[in-house]
Protein backbone atom coordinates (compact mmCIF):
# COMPACT_ATOMS: atom_id res chain seq x y z
CA UNK A 1 0.00 0.00 0.00
CA UNK A 2 1.07 3.25 -0.48
CA UNK A 3 -0.41 6.50 1.11
CA UNK A 4 -0.15 10.45 0.19
CA UNK A 5 -0.25 8.89 -3.32
CA UNK A 6 -1.12 12.05 -5.76
CA UNK A 7 -0.98 9.70 -9.04
CA UNK A 8 -3.66 7.20 -8.51
CA UNK A 9 -7.00 9.49 -8.97
CA UNK A 10 -7.83 12.93 -7.46
CA UNK A 11 -6.50 14.23 -4.69
CA UNK A 12 -4.43 12.61 -2.15
CA UNK A 13 -5.04 9.13 -1.82
CA UNK A 14 -4.12 6.11 0.00
CA UNK A 15 -3.17 3.63 -2.73
CA UNK A 16 -4.07 -0.08 -2.55
CA UNK A 17 -2.05 -2.78 -4.83
CA UNK A 18 -4.06 -5.91 -5.09
CA UNK A 19 -2.20 -9.20 -5.76
CA UNK A 20 -3.14 -11.00 -8.84
CA UNK A 21 -3.50 -10.13 -12.53
CA UNK A 22 -4.55 -11.68 -16.06
CA UNK A 23 -2.05 -9.85 -18.20
CA UNK A 24 1.39 -9.51 -18.28
CA UNK A 25 2.20 -6.08 -20.13
CA UNK A 26 5.85 -5.96 -20.94
CA UNK A 27 6.56 -2.56 -19.48
CA UNK A 28 4.59 -3.73 -16.26
CA UNK A 29 6.28 -1.81 -13.01
CA UNK A 30 4.78 -3.82 -10.77
CA UNK A 31 5.67 -7.20 -11.88
CA UNK A 32 5.73 -8.56 -8.78
CA UNK A 33 1.84 -8.35 -8.32
CA UNK A 34 0.93 -10.82 -11.50
CA UNK A 35 0.93 -13.87 -9.41
CA UNK A 36 -1.77 -14.66 -8.20
CA UNK A 37 0.00 -16.13 -4.71
CA UNK A 38 1.39 -13.83 -2.58
CA UNK A 39 0.44 -10.99 -1.07
CA UNK A 40 -0.49 -9.71 2.36
CA UNK A 41 -3.93 -10.75 3.66
CA UNK A 42 -5.87 -7.48 5.46
CA UNK A 43 -9.59 -7.53 6.92
CA UNK A 44 -11.27 -5.05 5.66
CA UNK A 45 -12.53 -2.61 8.82
CA UNK A 46 -8.56 -2.52 9.49
CA UNK A 47 -8.60 -1.31 6.03
CA UNK A 48 -11.38 1.23 6.53
CA UNK A 49 -9.51 2.27 9.85
CA UNK A 50 -6.69 3.45 8.10
CA UNK A 51 -8.51 5.13 5.54
CA UNK A 52 -10.68 7.32 8.36
CA UNK A 53 -7.39 7.68 9.72
CA UNK A 54 -6.14 9.54 6.53
CA UNK A 55 -9.28 11.52 5.84
CA UNK A 56 -7.83 14.89 6.87
CA UNK A 57 -5.46 14.55 4.57
CA UNK A 58 -7.84 13.28 1.86
CA UNK A 59 -9.71 17.19 1.56
CA UNK A 60 -12.19 17.31 -0.92
CA UNK A 61 -10.85 15.52 -4.01
CA UNK A 62 -9.06 12.35 -2.18
CA UNK A 63 -9.84 9.05 -1.12
CA UNK A 64 -8.92 5.37 -1.79
CA UNK A 65 -7.82 3.71 -4.96
CA UNK A 66 -7.38 0.18 -5.72
CA UNK A 67 -4.68 -1.15 -7.66
CA UNK A 68 -2.31 -4.16 -8.69
CA UNK A 69 -2.24 -5.85 -10.31
CA UNK A 70 -5.82 -6.35 -11.47
CA UNK A 71 -8.12 -5.04 -8.26
CA UNK A 72 -11.33 -6.60 -9.93
CA UNK A 73 -9.93 -10.14 -9.49
CA UNK A 74 -11.06 -9.66 -5.75
CA UNK A 75 -14.39 -7.69 -7.04
CA UNK A 76 -16.29 -9.79 -4.57
CA UNK A 77 -14.57 -8.31 -1.43
CA UNK A 78 -13.93 -4.94 -2.62
CA UNK A 79 -17.96 -5.06 -2.49
CA UNK A 80 -18.45 -4.63 1.16
CA UNK A 81 -15.05 -2.68 1.78
CA UNK A 82 -16.23 0.08 -0.59
CA UNK A 83 -19.55 -0.38 0.98
CA UNK A 84 -17.77 0.77 4.20
CA UNK A 85 -15.99 3.52 2.83
CA UNK A 86 -18.44 5.08 1.09
CA UNK A 87 -20.69 4.91 4.92
CA UNK A 88 -17.67 6.91 5.91
CA UNK A 89 -17.68 9.32 2.83
CA UNK A 90 -14.29 8.22 1.57
CA UNK A 91 -14.33 8.92 -2.34
CA UNK A 92 -13.47 5.47 -4.15
CA UNK A 93 -11.82 4.65 -7.35
CA UNK A 94 -10.85 1.39 -9.08
CA UNK A 95 -7.74 1.45 -11.39
CA UNK A 96 -8.22 -1.38 -13.60
CA UNK A 97 -7.15 -3.25 -17.48
CA UNK A 98 -11.17 -3.87 -18.10
CA UNK A 99 -10.50 -7.48 -18.20
CA UNK A 100 -13.09 -8.35 -15.85
CA UNK A 101 -16.81 -7.77 -16.35
CA UNK A 102 -18.95 -10.29 -14.24
CA UNK A 103 -21.83 -10.12 -11.64
CA UNK A 104 -19.21 -9.01 -9.15
CA UNK A 105 -17.53 -6.32 -10.62
CA UNK A 106 -20.20 -5.06 -12.04
CA UNK A 107 -21.97 -4.26 -8.55
CA UNK A 108 -18.70 -2.63 -7.21
CA UNK A 109 -19.05 -0.21 -9.87
CA UNK A 110 -22.87 0.47 -10.13
CA UNK A 111 -23.10 1.06 -6.95
CA UNK A 112 -19.89 1.76 -4.78
CA UNK A 113 -16.51 2.74 -7.08
CA UNK A 114 -17.09 6.95 -7.99
CA UNK A 115 -14.47 6.84 -10.47
CA UNK A 116 -12.84 4.24 -12.88
CA UNK A 117 -9.64 4.83 -14.54
CA UNK A 118 -8.99 2.23 -17.07
CA UNK A 119 -6.06 1.20 -18.90
CA UNK A 120 -5.93 0.94 -22.40
CA UNK A 121 -3.09 -0.77 -23.67
CA UNK A 122 -3.24 -0.38 -26.98
CA UNK A 123 -5.94 -0.20 -30.21
CA UNK A 124 -4.88 -2.87 -32.39
CA UNK A 125 -5.31 -6.90 -31.56
CA UNK A 126 -1.84 -7.54 -33.29
CA UNK A 127 -0.18 -5.06 -30.35
CA UNK A 128 -2.76 -5.81 -27.65
CA UNK A 129 -1.01 -9.48 -27.41
CA UNK A 130 2.19 -8.31 -28.17
CA UNK A 131 2.03 -5.96 -25.06
CA UNK A 132 0.14 -7.98 -22.78
CA UNK A 133 0.33 -11.66 -23.70
CA UNK A 134 -3.15 -12.05 -23.91
CA UNK A 135 -5.80 -11.86 -26.70
CA UNK A 136 -9.15 -9.83 -27.45
CA UNK A 137 -8.64 -5.99 -27.07
CA UNK A 138 -12.42 -5.98 -27.00
CA UNK A 139 -12.42 -6.88 -23.43
CA UNK A 140 -11.29 -3.43 -22.35
CA UNK A 141 -14.06 -1.80 -24.95
CA UNK A 142 -17.01 -3.86 -23.88
CA UNK A 143 -15.36 -2.69 -19.75
CA UNK A 144 -15.36 1.22 -21.45
CA UNK A 145 -18.96 0.66 -22.84
CA UNK A 146 -20.34 -0.59 -19.85
CA UNK A 147 -19.24 2.05 -17.64
CA UNK A 148 -20.59 4.63 -20.07
CA UNK A 149 -24.01 3.17 -20.01
CA UNK A 150 -23.85 3.50 -16.18
CA UNK A 151 -23.30 6.91 -16.77
CA UNK A 152 -20.72 7.40 -13.95
CA UNK A 153 -16.90 9.13 -13.87
CA UNK A 154 -14.07 7.20 -16.17
CA UNK A 155 -10.60 8.16 -16.70
CA UNK A 156 -8.35 6.57 -19.40
CA UNK A 157 -4.94 6.15 -18.99
CA UNK A 158 -2.59 5.20 -21.93
CA UNK A 159 1.24 4.49 -21.58
CA UNK A 160 2.96 5.88 -24.70
CA UNK A 161 6.06 4.35 -25.68
CA UNK A 162 8.14 4.96 -28.46
CA UNK A 163 7.80 3.08 -31.60
CA UNK A 164 5.38 1.25 -30.22
CA UNK A 165 2.22 2.64 -28.80
CA UNK A 166 3.14 6.73 -29.30
CA UNK A 167 2.14 6.25 -33.23
CA UNK A 168 -0.05 8.80 -34.37
CA UNK A 169 -2.42 6.37 -36.17
CA UNK A 170 -2.63 4.68 -32.92
CA UNK A 171 -3.89 7.84 -30.81
CA UNK A 172 -6.34 8.86 -34.01
CA UNK A 173 -8.08 5.87 -33.44
CA UNK A 174 -8.38 5.91 -30.03
CA UNK A 175 -9.74 9.55 -30.25
CA UNK A 176 -11.79 8.75 -32.50
CA UNK A 177 -13.07 5.10 -30.85
CA UNK A 178 -13.84 7.39 -27.76
CA UNK A 179 -15.16 10.92 -28.96
CA UNK A 180 -18.34 10.70 -28.20
CA UNK A 181 -18.07 9.18 -24.67
CA UNK A 182 -19.62 11.79 -22.20
CA UNK A 183 -18.24 9.95 -18.92
CA UNK A 184 -14.50 10.79 -19.98
CA UNK A 185 -13.32 13.26 -17.65
CA UNK A 186 -9.93 13.09 -19.09
CA UNK A 187 -7.39 10.87 -20.58
CA UNK A 188 -3.69 10.31 -18.75
CA UNK A 189 -0.98 9.91 -20.55
CA UNK A 190 1.94 7.48 -18.88
CA UNK A 191 5.44 8.31 -20.31
CA UNK A 192 7.42 5.21 -20.51
CA UNK A 193 9.64 4.70 -18.03
CA UNK A 194 12.06 1.70 -16.61
CA UNK A 195 11.64 2.05 -13.16
CA UNK A 196 10.63 -1.35 -12.73
CA UNK A 197 13.44 -3.16 -14.42
CA UNK A 198 14.60 -4.48 -11.40
CA UNK A 199 11.89 -6.03 -10.13
CA UNK A 200 11.76 -8.38 -13.38
CA UNK A 201 15.40 -9.06 -12.76
CA UNK A 202 14.36 -9.90 -9.08
CA UNK A 203 11.79 -12.18 -9.98
CA UNK A 204 14.57 -13.73 -12.74
CA UNK A 205 12.32 -12.61 -15.76
CA UNK A 206 13.66 -11.44 -19.14
CA UNK A 207 12.05 -7.53 -19.31
CA UNK A 208 12.05 -7.77 -23.05
CA UNK A 209 11.95 -3.74 -23.29
CA UNK A 210 15.17 -3.20 -22.76
CA UNK A 211 15.93 -1.10 -25.60
CA UNK A 212 12.63 0.78 -25.85
CA UNK A 213 13.71 4.68 -24.84
CA UNK A 214 11.83 7.12 -22.83
CA UNK A 215 9.96 9.61 -24.93
CA UNK A 216 11.33 12.93 -26.00
CA UNK A 217 9.31 16.58 -24.34
CA UNK A 218 8.54 16.78 -28.37
CA UNK A 219 6.80 13.12 -28.41
CA UNK A 220 5.12 13.70 -25.11
CA UNK A 221 3.54 17.08 -26.57
CA UNK A 222 2.96 15.66 -30.12
CA UNK A 223 0.88 13.11 -27.83
CA UNK A 224 -1.18 15.50 -26.22
CA UNK A 225 -2.02 18.01 -29.03
CA UNK A 226 -3.50 14.96 -31.12
CA UNK A 227 -5.71 13.99 -28.06
CA UNK A 228 -7.08 17.11 -27.04
CA UNK A 229 -8.90 17.15 -30.09
CA UNK A 230 -10.99 14.33 -28.67
CA UNK A 231 -10.87 14.71 -25.02
CA UNK A 232 -11.81 17.71 -22.28
CA UNK A 233 -8.76 17.33 -20.55
CA UNK A 234 -5.37 15.36 -21.09
CA UNK A 235 -2.90 15.07 -18.55
CA UNK A 236 0.88 14.28 -19.18
CA UNK A 237 1.59 12.21 -15.52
Amino acid sequence: MESFGTHDGPGIRLVLFLQGCKLKCLYCHNPDTIENSGGTEYKIEDLVKLAIKMKPYFGKKGGVTVSGGEPLLQAKNLIPFFKRLKEEGIHTNVDTNGRILNNHAKTLMDEYADLVMLDIKHMTEEGYLELTGKSCKETTFNFAKYREDSGKKMWLRYVLIPGITNKPELLHAMGEHFKNYNTIEKIEIQPYHKLGIHKWEALGWDYKLKDARENTPEELEEAGTILKKYFKEVKIN
